[in-house]
């Protein structure tokens, strides 16, 4: 069986094997697509196709649509030419499931898939008609939080970004940011028509950061001459940037599915690494839990995706949920993980939830430490979400998510995921940040990973980081069977507000570190022993 709409003719081979697939017609989806497109998605990756693309499928086989999704992508033109085109814009999702039973779903909701750069002409002037046609509602983006920065925290932009500003919006840009700018514009030059530019992104204040970045753009493109003032004033008034929350964990295409899939005799397995280092393949593994909340702000409508399980709400509710995942049920769990998981050396975080230590490790970080100061969105119960992480998506043994993954750029996360915790307590009158126990812990853990000598006391390689470099230069010193003291030498860091969201002095919390740092740097095994002292 090959991923094509040729061969997805021959339904029975496909039903046999247990593979699900679409009962709408693709060719009349996609001609009333193009002739009146809704939605754009920009960024054509494996969560974009586990997710957003079966929201639209779900609507279309219940016939409340018979509209599909054109998806851009802006940066890894790779990703096109070698896996949508090839497949006639067909995805298999592959749903893992924890106890074991795995879906195939096809996936046909695209109904076109283009380029997005002036370099490729004819995409580059589809995505421009597109942008004009007064029935397009919204535009959606899952490009990585990369994705929207324009420039170094300093406040300086980036070469490639000013090359942007002073290109305007009919040249060749480099920044996917510069390119939406520059549809946007187009809209605004056919007749203004409303829109709604969302990132669903899984990062916090996405809508505040997409919304920076175009009219940054904007703003230096009016500056320069290239757009009108009145350009700034349409995407103030008529252009909206709703905020979201999104969660579903979709990690690279694993060769565990891929062997699987062989033995469907589903044929069009090959996974590719393309020149940017984008893991993707004709199919996408991913859990079956999915939460995706919206800002409900679309001034020219939008797709009843509330029939396909979005929840759309205020922005209000949309931060509270955000919070709730990332400072409490759920990314703070992985980050445990992913730095000890390195440290004792596993390579599945599934595999990590059987250790009695980690598992019970987590659970208290998110019962006894998260939960007395979560953020209680209303629209989702924060012990149930969590009872959710712990008991069914973290033990699942059929995600092949990694430590080593999560563990990428962990000093850019370390402040919210668990320092608006330790805020929380400093605000609550009736709690104590010196009574937390676990979250110092794995602050010394972050730091005695840094160095990348596991506890065995044999070097690995620490996941891609900003400031690794920086905090390795700081650590240079120090090696495992060291006793210390340590003091002097963490106090610059423990004092960094921006590392950790509070001053670890001030907290009351910089003594705790540094006591667990000595315990976990005291020779081969010393990780394993202080984290069951702490936890048991």
């Amino acid at each position: 069986m090959h991923l094509t709409k040729a061969d997805l003719k021959n339904t029975e081979d496909w039903k046999r094997k247990g593979f699900l697939l679409p009962s709408f017609d693709y060719k009349k989806m996609e001609e009333s697509t193009l002739q009146n497109p809704v939605w754009i998605h920009f960024g054509a990756g494996n969560i974009f196709r586990s997710f957003p693309a079966v929201l639209m499928q779900t609507l279309l086989e219940r016939g409340i649509t018979d509209k599909g999704i054109i998806v851009g992508e802006g940066f890894d033109f790779e990703i096109i030419d070698r896996i949508y085109k090839p497949h006639d814009n067909l995805s298999l999702l592959v749903t893992l499931k924890p106890d074991g039973t795995v879906g195939r779903q096809v996936i046909a909701s695209v109904a076109a898939a283009w380029k997005c750069g002036a370099e490729y002409e004819s995409e580059w002037a589809a995505f421009k008609t597109a942008f004009k046609k007064q029935s397009l509602q919204l535009v959606t983006c899952t490009i990585t939080e990369k994705g929207y920065a324009l420039g170094r925290t300093d406040g300086s932009f980036f070469p490639f970004i000013e090359e942007d500003f002073k290109s305007g919006p009919e040249a060749h840009l480099n920044s996917m940011m510069s390119k939406l700018t520059a549809l946007v514009y187009q809209r605004y030059l056919g007749g203004k028509q409303k829109l709604a530019l969302c990132s669903i992104d899984n990062c916090s204040r996405n809508g505040e950061k997409l919304e920076k970045a175009v009219t940054t753009v904007a703003g230096k493109w009016v500056g320069n001459g290239f757009c009108e003032q009145e350009f700034l004033s349409y995407l103030k008034d008529d252009v909206s940037f709703p905020w979201s929350m999104i969660d579903k964990i979709t990690p690279r295409p694993a060769e565990s599915v891929q062997e699987l899939l062989k033995k469907d005799d589903f044929e069009d397995t090959a996974i590719t690494v393309t020149g940017k280092n984008t893991y993707i393949a004709p199919f996408v593994n991913a859990e079956k839990p999915q939460y995706l909340v919206i800002e409900d702000a679309f001034p020219n409508g939008r797709p009843p995706l509330e029939n396909a399980g979005v929840r759309f709400t205020d922005r209000e509710s949309v931060t509270k949920v955000e919070r709730m995942k990332v400072c409490t049920c759920l990314n703070p769990l992985h980050t445990c993980l992913a730095v000890f998981g390195c440290l004792l050396g596993y390579t599945s975080i599934s595999e990590e939830m059987k250790n009695p230590v980690l598992n019970k490790m987590v659970h208290k970080i998110g019962y006894d430490e998260g939960l007395p100061v979560v953020t209680d969105p209303g629209i989702i119960n924060p012990r149930e979400f969590l009872k959710e992480v712990l008991e069914e998506r973290l033990p699942n043994p059929f995600i092949p998510d990694t430590p080593q993954r999560i563990a990428t750029d962990t000093s850019q996360k370390l402040a919210i995921r668990f320092g608006e915790t330790i805020k929380a307590y400093i605000a609550n009158a009736e709690l104590k940040p010196e009574n937390l126990r676990l979250i110092p812990l794995v602050f010394a853990g972050w730091l005695r990973y840094v160095p990348g000598i596991d506890d065995a006391g044999n070097r690995f390689t620490p996941s891609s980081d900003p400031l690794l470099g920086t905090i390795q230069a700081a650590l240079s010193g120090i090696h495992p069977g060291d006793t210390g003291p340590f003091t002097e030498v963490l106090k610059p860091l423990l004092q960094d507000d921006s590392l950790w969201g509070v001053n670890l002095y001030t907290a009351g919390l910089a003594d705790k570190v540094i006591g667990c740092f000595t315990e976990l740097m005291a020779g081969p095994g010393a990780v394993q022993k202080t984290l069951a002292r702490y936890v048991q």
